[in-house]
């Protein structure tokens, strides 16, 4: 799995991980496993695993490291 950090949180059940490359990882709130989405802070750390959207990239699996 891979890890980032939570950079930016929406109020529409959305996020964005940084993953430390020039692009971020896109994920929505039914990505997430083991914690809801309003437990999510920015600056926290995630595990997730790269899967495919209909806009590309997207991060599946989303929990807590």
């Amino acid at each position: 799995m891979a890890e980032g950090t939570i950079k930016r949180l929406t109020d529409k059940g959305f996020g964005f991980i940084d993953t430390g490359s020039d692009k971020d990882m896109f994920f929505h709130s039914s990505d997430l496993e083991g914690v809801s989405y309003e437990e999510l802070q920015e600056g926290q750390r995630v595990s997730y695993t790269e899967g495919r959207g209909p806009k590309g990239p997207r991060a599946e699996n989303v929990k807590l490291a």
